[in-house]
């Protein structure tokens, strides 16, 4: 799998931070670069990684959908796999991060691999079936875990989505009783509001706290 990059800040930095992102994402990236910035003094080199297909290559198991008609798909291993080289620095700590699935991706990833030493998840999906099932059956090889969710996010018409509070505070507790460094901030506002202000905060968490 190939994909495209888009990079800010110094190269050189020792703290790199890795995002999936998509066109929206893309839009408002240097805003969130340079939010992330004000928010730490550390020095760091992010790493935006676009997307294909984000149902399909953000997804860890088939799910059906639950907006539209595109289900979801399986592609997160291999899209995990074509991240990882991204990360062969052995001198630098990598972060990972998303909005969204690429928070939920970004979550299951630090189950998947010890390469991230912290997981920035920005109102991830957390309603995606059998994901907190998951996380209580498998450990996480991460040290801290920044969860957030937009106060709104739980009213959504759709049942299954409805349930992203309940689930995200299930796996708030999930994370602190593996031993994780774990937060839970609310936003205000639906799941579509400020973005690039949500996903830098939780990037600067993680970069403060580790």
């Amino acid at each position: 799998m190939t994909m495209d990059t888009f990079c800010f800040g110094n190269p050189d930095a020792p703290k790199v931070l890795i995002q999936p992102v998509d066109e929206h994402d893309l839009e408002v990236l240097e805003s969130e670069f340079n939010i992330i910035k004000s928010l730490t003094d550390t020095d760091f080199y992010l790493i935006a990684a676009k997307v294909g297909n984000w149902n399909k290559d953000l997804s860890p198991w088939k799910a059906p959908a639950v907006f539209g008609s595109e289900d979801f798909g399986e592609g997160a291993g291999d899209f995990l796999k074509a991240l990882l080289p991204l990360c062969s620095d052995g001198q630098k700590t990598y972060y990972i991060g998303g909005y969204s699935l690429a928070g939920l991706f970004a979550l299951w990833a630090a189950f998947q691999t010890d390469t991230f030493k912290g997981v920035a998840a920005a109102s991830p999906s957390m309603w995606f079936p059998g994901f907190t099932e998951y996380m209580t059956e498998n450990a996480i090889k991460c040290d801290a875990v920044y969860l957030s969710l937009g106060d709104k996010e739980a009213k959504a018409r759709n049942p299954i989505m409805a349930t992203v509070a309940d689930k995200m505070s299930e796996a708030q507790e999930i994370l602190k009783a593996k031993g994780v460094n774990v937060t839970f901030v609310w936003n205000s506002g639906n799941h579509f509001k400020e973005s690039d202000l949500r996903t830098a905060k939780a990037f600067a968490w993680v970069l403060n706290n580790t």
